[in-house]
This record gives C-alpha cells, structure tokens and sequence, in this order.
C-alpha cells in the first residue's frame, strides 16, 4: 500500500515567496521541495476543497490573489490566474463547494467574495462588504449556508446567511455576537462534528467555545480560557488555533511568549481543558497540525523557520524537533496529504 505524500506550504512575506517542504509523517522530518515566487508580500493561504488548487493574498500593493494548481504526484505549485484585491488581506478561505474565496481585510474594515472557475483561476470580487473594525478572519458552516467573520476592532463575530448559488451574503438575526470587551476575536474553526466554535482572542489570549445552532446560523458563548503560560507578562498577542483532525486537541499560539498551549476537548460538551504549554519558534504567527493528527508544524515570523512538534496521541502533549529554515518572515502555513 502506497503512503500518502504529506506536503507543507508556507508563504513568506518578506522574501515574496511560498515554500514547499515534505513532510515525513514516520519521523517529523522536513525535505525541501520547491521555492516559488510571487508578486508581491506572500500572505494568507488557502485551500481549495477538492485540493486541487492553493490561493495566496498579496499584501504590498498592487493587492491581489494568485492562483496556483497543486501537483499531486510532487507537491508541485504551477502558477494559473491572479486577480486584483481592494485591500491587504488577513485571511482567505474558500466557500465548501470551492467557487468562492473570502478574504478578510484587517485594516480596510471588509471582506471580499471572488468567484472561483473549475479551473482553478480567480476573479475579481463580486461583492465588497463592510465588516465592523478590523476583520481578521472568515469562518464557513459545514452546510455552507452560514458564514462568520471576526471583527478584532469591534469585539465581535459577526454572522452572515450565505447563497452558495449566487455567492450573495447577508446579515443573519442577529447580525453578530459580542464577545467581552478588549478580547480583539482574531481566528475561528468549528469542531469536526459542526457542534462547536473555537474562538481565539488576539488581544488578551483567550480561547472560547462557542455553541453552534444548525439551524439559526447563530453562535452563542459557552465557555472561555487564557492561553498564557504560567508566569507570562507582557502584552498577550495571541495569533493561531487548530483542532487535531480528530477533534481531541486544541493549539493555540502566542507571540510574545513564543509559545503554543494545548488543550484536551471533551467530545459531548465541546469544553476544554489545559494540557501543557509549549517553546515554538520565535513570534509563531501561524501553524499547522497535519491531516493524520501526529505533527503539528508551526512557523517563527522572527526566526524565519518552521518547527515539527510531534503530537503526544494519548496526552497531547507536545515534543519539538530541531528547526527547519524558510523565507523571510513566514506568515501561514497549510499542509497537505495526497494519496
């Protein structure tokens, strides 16, 4: 039987360019695969369903979306289409049918819907929407017809009905759910289940569950947690989360600590529990936890490297291993398995 390729995509601002490396998923090691430029300050990655396709925000002007076709066979990017973007983006994701990408615009207060081709190309966005202070990031409901979009500025998720026929968003009832003052929302994912919404707090690291209505398309707050190691000081500026692919665990990473913490989630009620906190890379912006749930992959926007952690399956606790060397200032990171 034939083991899947597992590949790592880290885009890094500085340097404009997106780095490829293989992961082994026996050991944690790293191999360089492929360095690719772009045009400007690589940003926010993103995913297409089917996996065929990978997507980067350019964010030096002038702002814009490339798009790239994802070899299967070698982890390859081959360069397809680019359209412009009215504004630097903090985040991409693609709708669950992969026909449309939302970017979140931090400092221009908006997102953005572009219509996706089955080709992989991309346009220019059908629609620009305000979106409170600072959005920061788009999160899109199992079912695709409920979409919410964080507002670090506003101290609020805001929640959006979405017409994946027509790629229309409108505002949900109620239009959005605050959060307690000063929390500065940043990232979102839902449980592998569709039960649940994680929330992570930029501004004074918390995390936060959040109850999911299939029905309404609405959130509600259920329970919240610091992130910070023991014995922090300083200004908590929180920047990733990810769930193990079987929702057992939860990451979350902090900058001025250069830390990740992990937390244990119980399945019936979605709360969470404190494991242990991690060293990363230094500044660890983004991170990755790999499709088989073994390895988290995390990136240090000031030390320009990725490091592997390797997954404790019974604790979560995480083992690090050496560091691995990329681009200037890495910003995201998105890893891959192919068949």
């Amino acid at each position: 039987m034939t083991q899947a390729a597992t590949y790592v995509y880290v885009s890094n601002a500085e340097s404009r360019e997106i780095s490829v490396l293989r992961l082994d998923t026996a050991d944690g090691s790293l191999a360089p695969v492929q360095t690719v430029g772009v045009d400007g300050q690589a940003g926010p990655l993103a995913i297409s369903p089917d996996r065929r396709f990978l997507y980067v925000a350019l964010r030096s002007e002038p702002y814009a979306v490339q798009s790239f076709a994802l070899d299967a066979a070698s982890g390859h990017l081959r360069p397809l289409s680019a359209a412009p973007l009215p504004d630097s983006m903090a985040h991409l994701v693609t709708d669950r049918s992969g026909r449309y990408l939302f970017g979140a615009s931090y400092h221009g207060h908006k997102i953005t819907v572009s219509p996706l081709g089955g080709d992989g190309s991309v346009r220019a966005p059908a629609a620009v929407l305000p979106a409170g202070r600072h959005a920061h990031a788009t999160l899109v409901d199992p079912s695709n017809r409920y979409v919410f979009v964080s507002a670090l500025g506003s101290d609020a998720v805001l929640q959006w009905r979405f017409d994946a026929a027509t790629g229309q968003l409108t505002p949900n009832d109620p239009e959005a759910l605050q959060v307690h003052p000063q929390a500065g929302p940043r990232h979102l994912v839902f449980s592998p289940d569709g039960r649940f919404v994680y929330l992570l707090n930029e501004l004074d690291a918390t995390v936060e569950l959040l109850a999911f209505d299939a029905e309404r398309g609405t959130l509600s707050a259920v329970q919240r947690l610091s992130t910070l190691p023991e014995g922090f000081s300083g200004k908590p500026w929180a920047a990733d989360l990810h769930l193990t692919p079987d929702g057992r665990f939860l990451y979350t990473s902090e900058r001025t600590s250069s830390t990740l913490a992990g937390f244990r989630v119980d399945a019936p009620t979605g709360c969470l529990t404190l494991v242990s906190h991690a060293p990363t890379e230094r500044q660890p912006r983004a991170f990755q936890v790999d499709p088989s749930g073994r390895w988290l992959v995390a990136a240090g926007q000031l030390s320009h490297a990725v490091r592997v952690h390797a997954i404790d399956p019974a604790s979560g606790r995480l083992t690090a291993s050496t560091s691995f060397p990329v681009g200037q200032n890495p910003l995201w990171v998105e890893i891959l398995s192919f068949p």
